[in-house]
């Protein structure tokens, strides 16, 4: 899992980077709103909003978004848009698969921007379910360390239906069903273990390991797919080893 690992990290650099320059809150924004529209504008009532505005607050968004954009959500205050939950299916280079998941007020808006940055970056659209059966929907959690062993994190989740932790270097993952995503969170909770978010998600049931050359074609493709505003998040099957991750943080 150790190229699984890596891509998860690199991710989590490009998430801080993103919060600086203010895409991450956007899309931090919307998931509160679409969350609050779907289950309602009670946090304590919907977990789907509790984790999206623990996220946000997480990334610092400022608390001001954060309630206006529940507001929004829950019908308490004008100005929501009809957002429209779409995914898209492709092909990266070295064959790479890749789910791209929008967020949009416009489909066509977005399925231009995602066709763009596939083309323009060594991509191939595909057919609807060519790409999909080879990921599993999960339930994510992630925390920082903060001094705990992979065995504390077990202890803490396994009766709560957690599947796998991984060490991601400065964090752990830990993985479980949807379903049991909020019991996961839950019992980091009561066992005193602060989390950085919760929420569902797409893992490869097999990967694709690449070269330098591969990885760095594949990282500016991701680069260009999560650059547009419509684009919530980007998975792929792709397998970085420890020494292409490596070979690409000396360049």
């Amino acid at each position: 899992m150790s190229g699984h690992s890596k891509w998860a990290t690199t991710k989590h650099k490009k998430a801080v980077i993103d919060a600086r320059r203010g895409k991450m809150f956007a899309r931090l924004v919307k998931n509160i709103e679409v969350a609050a529209r779907v289950g309602g504008g009670d946090p304590a009532g919907n977990p789907t909003l509790y984790d999206a505005i623990q996220k946000a607050k997480k990334s610092s968004v400022p608390n001001d978004n954060i309630e206006r954009a529940r507001k929004r959500g829950a019908g308490e205050e004008g100005g929501g848009a009809n957002w429209e939950n779409i995914t898209y299916e492709g092909y990266g280079p070295n064959g790479v698969a890749v789910l791209i998941e929008c967020l949009t007020d416009n489909r066509n808006r977005a399925a231009s921007e995602v066709r763009v940055a596939m083309t323009r970056n060594g991509g191939n659209m595909a057919d609807p379910g060519s790409v999909a059966y080879l990921f599993t929907r999960k339930g994510v959690v992630t925390l920082d360390k903060n001094g705990l062993t992979e065995d504390d994190v077990l202890t803490a989740v396994l009766e709560a239906g957690a599947e796998d932790v991984s060490d991601l270097g400065d964090s752990f993952e830990v993985i479980s069903e949807p379903g049991d995503l909020v019991a996961v969170r839950t019992a980091l909770q009561d066992a005193g273990i602060d989390y950085n978010s919760a929420e569902a998600g797409f893992t490869p049931s097999v990967t694709v390991p690449v070269d330098v050359d591969g990885a760095r074609k594949l990282l500016k493709l991701v680069d260009a797919l999560e650059d547009a505003d419509d684009v919530q998040d980007v998975y792929t099957n792709v397998d970085i080893s420890d020494e292409v991750a490596a070979a690409l943080d000396e360049q």
